[in-house]
């Protein structure tokens, strides 16, 4: 079973998405728990990818159209860090 950790921040951020993206948020989180981020990549929903350049190591997942959740995998132990949930914006701030 995988362990997720969520950053400080998400949980404003979750009190401002739609309804959909949160029930979304938490069937992602389900999954990950149970099967970890092979699971996602087996639900062609998610386009789970890793991206590129400054957020290099990390990965993300598709939740709606529009909003993304972007988390990295700690490969020694069996934990997913939640680092953002954003609306397609993958600047780091």
């Amino acid at each position: 079973m995988w362990q997720i950790l969520e950053h400080k921040r998400l949980s404003r951020r979750l009190g401002r998405l739609p309804v959909e993206v949160l029930k979304r948020y938490e069937k992602w989180k389900d999954i990950v728990q149970l099967s970890g981020p092979q699971g996602l990549r087996e639900i062609k929903g998610f386009h789970d990818e890793a991206l590129s350049g400054g957020r290099r190591g990390e990965r993300s997942s598709r939740l709606g159209i529009k909003y993304r959740v972007i988390y990295k995998v700690k490969s020694q132990e069996v934990v997913v860090e939640v680092i953002d949930l954003t609306a397609h914006d993958y600047r780091n701030r």
